[in-house]
């Protein structure tokens, strides 16, 4: 509670300072436009934080949303399936990536960083590779499909601001995916199981919670996540490059749940805390840009969010020890 405190305080102050520079960072169209991409980022990081829980580390999540992003529309426009097939079918294959990873993890005793840095490398040539490094992108029939990723269910009048913020549908998506992982992760024994298998594998596994099965779901539960994610970004942006869709995106997934009280060690995890981590980040990318700020310093910007969390964390571990 005490670090999702800060991290808000931290929120505050960082959106306060940059209105303050600049006055249109407090506009209805800014505003709503930083909610998306920290739905977008929000749910990745959430879905990364499940592995992080465990004590892995899922490096793939970028390049599985790029693979992702690419099928969607390679299987709907070059092998005609209709969307209410094609979207299924590629989040069941981004699933089944995650299962891969987890089965190569507990089966062979492969290291996390191995395996997913290889699913990295694997998932981002494939995307380049069926579609022959080009463009893709939708049709105009393919409008109500994209719906799920552009529509904006309802607008919210907040005063000061020069308009209604239309709350974008991405923004959605990530509060029921935090409610829902919440109740799971705190209310049933799943939860526990992958609570108790961060903490100590080897006391888990003697307790009776089958370790293997969890480390499974958690990486299929990553995957399955950074493939939705990955069609949210290509049906919003409505044009796919294969080489760069979704890239680095674990980057920001890894920092925002450092930053949101994830433990690199397993066993931690605080759901409000890693949204304000997305929060944090996409507020902080948007000042880059609003602030006239060289853009070469962004991943300057996540790389010492990560470093500071880890030592955040460290420290506070030694606190807790002694």
């Amino acid at each position: 509670m005490i670090k999702n405190l800060g991290i808000l305080v931290l929120l505050i102050a960082v959106c306060a300072l940059t209105a303050w520079q600049e006055p249109r960072f407090w506009s209805a169209y800014n505003v709503g436009n930083t909610l998306s991409w920290t739905g977008l980022h929000g749910l990745l990081a959430l879905g990364t934080a499940v592995v992080i829980l465990t004590g892995g580390i899922d490096l793939s999540v970028g390049s599985v949303a790029g693979l992702a992003g690419v099928m969607l529309p390679w299987t709907i426009v070059r092998l005609g399936w209709p969307p209410a097939l094609a979207l299924p079918a590629v989040l069941v294959g981004a699933v089944g990536i995650g299962v891969i990873h987890g089965l190569l993890i507990t089966r062979l005793r492969l290291q996390p960083f191995l395996v997913t840095l290889c699913g990295l490398l694997v998932c981002r040539g494939l995307a380049r590779y069926v579609t022959g490094d080009a463009t893709i992108g939708f049709r105009e029939a393919d409008a109500p499909l994209r719906a799920i990723a552009t529509a904006t269910p309802f607008s919210v009048a907040v005063p000061g601001l020069d308009a209604p913020i239309a709350i974008p549908i991405a923004f959605l998506w990530l509060i029921a995916f935090a409610l829902v992982l919440a109740i799971f992760l705190r209310r049933t024994i799943g939860g526990r199981s992958l609570f108790a298998l961060g903490k100590n594998e080897a006391a888990a596994r003697m307790s009776g919670v089958a370790t293997s099965t969890w480390t499974v779901v958690a990486y299929a539960v990553s995957a399955g996540v950074a493939g939705f994610v990955g069609a949210l970004l290509a049906l919003d942006v409505n044009s796919v490059q294969p080489s760069t869709h979704a890239q680095w995106y674990e980057l920001y997934a890894i920092a925002a749940a450092v930053l949101g009280g994830c433990s690199l060690r397993g066993g931690e995890l605080s759901v409000i805390g890693v949204v304000l981590g997305a929060a944090i980040l996409r507020v902080l990318y948007n000042a880059i840009n609003i602030l006239a700020i060289p853009t070469q310093l962004e991943f300057a910007v996540v790389g010492i969010v990560i470093l500071v969390g880890a030592m955040i964390d460290e420290g506070l571990r030694r606190l807790t020890s002694r």
